[in-house]
């Protein structure tokens, strides 16, 4: 049996990977083991992330995670900004499972096209993959502000090692070409980026076609010909802010997955540790009234099975069974349409 700890955290987190349980069921071989965390751990624990939670996580073969956060925990930081935030939670998982490698898919479906805020013809065809360097640059150098208040700074650091990792990482999901975003006219860590992406690709996947991109140009042809891209490989920040205007090409963040990858098994090395989770919020606003769209969370199942279980025929299975019942109709709230929560998982249900 395939071991598998949930983490349902906050807001509609509870009702999506509710969801996402009963898929797991269907396709079979799967135990669960469900711990706290975000909000709900801060409430029962005082802490975001417990150690018993991070080593149950260490032990399991994937880790699927629906959301974390709301107002009641941000009430309480702003009150004292020494409390503990949901949002630390992620952030200790992402470190202590040694999760360096963020990936985010986008393919808008056919019945979503008009969905998005670009013309259809525009979008049509996209399907394109962000693979963002999750551990280093600025959000991790040394920050701080002067004495007198007066200046601040963030370091943007990166090693050689580093960016060897999670260019090996790009190369290999890469299926036409491969497009490293970079700051290299500007920034001296983008100068390293660009010369030991270029190296590993020379070295270690010569048949895989390399082009780089400096990010200001890359924000522009991601809105202007976001067809042409297969796998887009960037650092920390850049990835951030890119892999969020990718998404909008679909229409709606809730119908979007990501993973979280560690270093590859030693026993295989199509597996990674990884943990699951869809891009959206915990949308606090509409917990409980079974309104929450299900899909971005069926979308990380999906990833789980390629990339932490090597079951690639499940994953296409379920991207499948997801994109027929869109064919078919369903619509959730965030897509103008009116199926709840319980309605949009038996439609995946009955297609899978």
């Amino acid at each position: 049996m395939t071991r598998i700890v949930a983490l349902a955290g906050d807001g509609i987190g509870p009702e999506i990977l509710a969801s996402a349980l009963r898929v797991l069921d269907a396709i079979g071989g799967f135990e669960y083991e469900q711990c706290l965390i975000g909000g709900a751990s801060i409430d029962a624990h005082g802490l975001a992330l417990t150690d018993k939670t991070l080593e149950a996580c260490r032990t399991a073969d994937a880790v699927l995670l629906a959301a974390v956060g709301g107002p009641k925990w941000d009430a309480a930081v702003a009150a004292d900004p020494s409390a503990s935030r949901p949002e630390q939670g992620l952030l200790g998982l992402r470190k202590g499972l040694g999760l360096f490698a963020n990936l985010r898919p986008v393919r808008p479906t056919g019945p979503l096209l008009d969905a998005s805020p670009l013309k259809r013809e525009r979008v049509e065809g996209t399907d394109l993959l962000v693979v963002r360097e999750l551990t280093g640059g600025i959000y991790f150098g040394e920050s701080g502000r002067s004495a007198d208040g007066r200046s601040a700074h963030d370091d943007c650091s990166y090693t050689v090692e580093e960016i060897e990792r999670i260019s090996r990482v790009g190369f290999r999901l890469a299926r036409t070409k491969l497009t490293s975003v970079d700051k290299a006219n500007v920034m001296e860590s983008s100068r390293l980026w660009r010369e030991t992406v270029t190296r590993i690709g020379a070295e270690e996947f010569p048949d895989v076609p390399l082009e780089h991109l400096l990010v200001d140009n890359a924000a522009m042809q991601l809105v202007s010909r976001p067809t042409d891209f297969d796998t887009i490989l960037t650092e920390n920040l850049f990835g951030d802010i890119l892999s969020d205007e990718a998404a909008m090409l679909s229409g709606s963040l809730g119908v979007l997955p990501s993973a979280s990858l560690g270093e590859p098994s030693a026993t295989d090395a199509s597996c990674c540790r990884g943990m699951f989770e869809p891009v959206h919020g915990s949308a606090p606003d509409i917990a409980g009234t079974g309104r929450a769209n299900p899909l971005g969370m069926l979308g990380s199942v999906a990833l789980m099975l390629r990339h932490a279980i090597g079951d690639e025929d499940a994953a296409a299975a379920l991207e499948s069974a997801i994109d027929r019942a869109l064919e078919d109709g369903l619509r959730t709230a965030d897509l103008g349409g009116d199926a709840s929560t319980e309605e949009a998982t038996r439609a995946v249900l009955s297609k899978l």
